[in-house]
């Protein structure tokens, strides 16, 4: 293992769940990297969606967390601080500045060696090489991180490890839209004004859609106005209504579903026009009530949306040239001393908050 010329402390402080919303600050060991690993030092953590699901035990069926106690976290970045066998020699070493992303994917099955190691046929056995950190193999919300070189994207000068820790909530955005086949001049209705949908809203203007429709509640709506997006009050009024009303009774030509909630994902259908597609962000409670028959005679495309396979690299340059804000939606930071006030902070949007971090080594 190589080290900093400042010693590593050999315990660190990490989040810890206890069970189903119990969670404490506890004093924990460092790891160190294995072959093809790094260790990084943890500036930010954002807490996601998923973070409120997992940490209320809502997903323990799938395994995540895989039982108690575990250290979630797996939107991150950090600094590298020391590697393991064969790292540095594959150019990752000690000083470079990292955004962190939660798939590490085998790299030997069907789905790893064309791309979509999201989708690993190996997932859920660390024996076999895959981790999925902060869901079943051990995250980032502590000082110090141990993972896979596959999951670390080393970030140019020019951008802040703050809006480093977006790159993986940046790279999902981005694939979903990718994932809808967006064409110049569509109109994209995205629904959830939440940092998601703000993210995927900015990711259709890029690749060329000409108006983009935010559909959802709630101060957020303020920010996606404020953001030059198109808004929808879906408290006020029906929401398909009017995204239709607003594209001459047509619907738009793609829709993002961030949201994942009670109606959202046939609301996705309703909104979008004949020969239209739907990706779906979120995880929707099961079972889902869907238009079958209408998909079916409009040929509807439905894309489900899992991670973010190749698209970190893609949204990296994009953060760093300012051409994707993620300021805008990064509005609270707390250090983990203060984690509880910070998951708070998200749950209930207190003051406006979008998106906020989680800063260990403050």
């Amino acid at each position: 293992m190589t080290t900093t010329e400042q010693d590593i402390p050999s315990s660190m402080d990490a989040l810890v769940l206890l069970g189903p919303n119990e969670f404490e600050v506890q004093e924990a060991v460092v790891p160190e990297p294995a072959r093809h690993e790094v260790l990084c030092e943890v500036h930010s953590v954002a807490i996601c969606g998923t973070d409120t699901e997992l940490i209320g035990g809502h997903f323990l069926k799938k395994g995540w967390p895989p039982g108690y106690p575990y250290t979630p976290g797996h939107e991150w970045s950090g600094v590298i601080v020391a590697t393991g066998e064969q790292s540095a020699e594959l150019g990752f070493e000690v000083g470079t500045r990292v955004a962190g992303t939660a798939h590490d994917g085998c790299g030997v099955c069907r789905m790893c060696v064309t791309g979509r190691y999201n989708l690993c046929w190996n997932y859920g056995h660390e024996e076999r090489g895959h981790h999925h950190y902060g869901h079943y193999s051990t995250g980032a919300m502590r000082q110090y991180h141990a993972t896979s070189i596959k999951s670390v994207f080393p970030i140019p000068d020019t951008m802040t490890l703050e809006q480093a820790a977006l790159v993986d909530a940046s790279s999902i955005a981005l694939h979903a839209v990718k994932r809808a086949r967006v064409n110049p001049g569509e109109v994209a209705a995205i629904i959830g004004p939440g940092a998601q949908g703000l993210l995927a809203g900015q990711a259709a203007n890029l690749l060329g859609a000409s108006r983009v429709i935010i559909v959802g509640r709630g101060e957020r709506l303020k920010t996606a106005a404020a953001m030059g997006f198109e808004v929808v009050d879906n408290s006020a009024t029906d929401g398909p209504e009017a995204v239709r009303a607003l594209t001459e009774g047509k619907g738009a030509d793609f829709t993002v579903d961030t949201a994942a909630r009670g109606n959202t994902p046939a609301d996705a259908v309703s909104m979008t026009r004949k020969g239209g597609r739907v990706s779906l962000i979120g995880i929707p409670p099961e079972p889902v009530v869907l238009p079958l028959q209408r998909i079916v005679f409009e040929e509807m495309d439905l894309m489900g949306v899992r991670a973010n396979p190749g698209t970190c690299e893609e949204v990296i340059p994009l953060i760093a040239e300012g051409k994707l804000d993620v300021d805008t939606v990064t509005t609270h930071r707390f250090p983990l001393a203060k984690f509880a006030e910070g998951f708070e902070t998200f749950t209930k949007r207190i003051d406006g908050a979008i998106k906020v971090l989680i800063q260990p080594n403050v």
